[in-house]
């Protein structure tokens, strides 16, 4: 009878160790990313140069490092490969709190209407002119996504609680009500400079990434991190079901209403700064827990690192490739996304519970 306690506390020990492993080796694997990602382009910068640049620049150490190359690197370059990593680790945090929150794994902020609300209220700000600058277009794009969510909740309602089948019918509705609204102020306005704002919203951009978007969205990632790991025990309770959310002392409604907000905040912050991007938060949280197990005190810091490099890797690939063109962010992503998302519902046992 002792034996079965041990076994289990041996896989779990085990299982512990492998994901110690997994975090440390995308830790590396993140900031190899980001040196990487920041000497590729027209400048031909090598990895070792930009390490220099950033190793004198930050007053370390002082060498002979090119004044032009040093701008390209920290006025160019890194706050924009920064920026795409907080982007992706963002979206996967919330993709992964939501698919929780509403029991169902094809949850995430563009499903379920957050990504259009979100760029709907970042447009409406341009067009009515309230004003252009980061935190107009961020209080926009909040007020939008907790707008639209709102009413997907509120039209999700079955006797008294969440039905996942109608929360993806409400979003799927209201994100294309959100469509059509952009595309009729793209119409009407027949500005421009105007039109070519909204259109970075659509298609999803990091080309205005500079430190100071940097520095919001890291701060809002940084504070609904902590939100979301702090709530990491009342996440895998919400797995099995609200009355046993409740049976095990988790405050249900207190706590799906303090995530809900903080990820349409969170999902806001990113759309004001990268526009409407697709499928990340619905297929990375997914994919990781194949390997990090159901618990989101694992599934959490593997998703946003893994979020993280897969964003950096997608926005070298949108600004280099046909360079000097450059590809929508969200284009990328729904060429990848698709087919992953094929393959998930093909796999999935249980995909809507109407």
């Amino acid at each position: 009878m002792a034996s079965a306690p041990c076994s289990a506390g041996h896989r779990e020990l085990k299982q512990s160790r492998r994901i110690t492993v997994a975090c440390l080796a995308l830790l590396v694997g993140l900031i190899l990313s980001i040196l990487h990602s920041v000497a590729i382009g027209p400048a031909g910068l090598s990895v070792s140069s930009v390490w220099h640049i950033l190793i004198e620049w930050t007053g370390i150490s002082a060498g002979d490092v090119s004044a032009l190359h040093g701008r390209i690197v920290w006025e160019l370059r890194l706050p924009r490969v920064l920026t795409a990593g907080v982007v992706g680790a963002g979206l996967a945090l919330t993709g992964a709190v939501m698919q929780s929150l509403t029991r169902n794994p094809m949850a995430d902020p563009y499903l379920f209407g957050v990504s259009s609300g979100a760029s709907l209220g970042a447009v409406a700000v341009i067009v009515v002119g309230v004003g252009s600058g980061l935190y107009a277009l961020t209080a926009g794009a909040f007020l939008g996504a907790i707008t639209v969510f709102s009413l997907v909740i509120l039209f999700s309602l079955q006797r008294g609680a969440l039905a996942p089948g109608r929360m993806i019918l409400a979003g799927i509705a209201l994100s294309q009500f959100c469509g059509a609204i952009t595309t009729f102020i793209i119409i009407w306005e027949g500005n421009p400079q105007a039109t070519q704002s909204i259109i970075h919203w659509l298609s999803g951009s990091l080309s205005r990434a500079r430190w100071e978007s940097l520095g919001l969205a890291f701060t809002v990632f940084a504070l609904v991190g902590i939100i979301t790991m702090g709530h990491a025990k009342a996440l895998d309770a919400f797995a099995f079901g609200e009355e046993t959310a409740v049976a095990l002392g988790v405050s249900v409604h207190r706590t799906r209403w303090l995530l809900l907000v903080a990820g349409a905040l969170l999902t806001a912050t990113l759309v004001s700064i990268s526009g409407a991007i697709g499928f990340v938060g619905l297929i990375l949280p997914h994919a990781v827990r194949l390997f990090s197990g159901p618990s989101y005190r694992r599934l959490l810091p593997i998703a946003t690192m893994v979020g993280a490099i897969f964003m950096i890797w997608v926005d070298t690939v949108a600004r280099t490739v046909f360079e000097p063109r450059e590809i929508p962010v969200g284009v990328i992503t729904a060429v990848i996304g698709v087919p992953m998302f094929i393959l998930l519902m093909a796999r999935s046992k249980r995909l809507v519970s109407m």
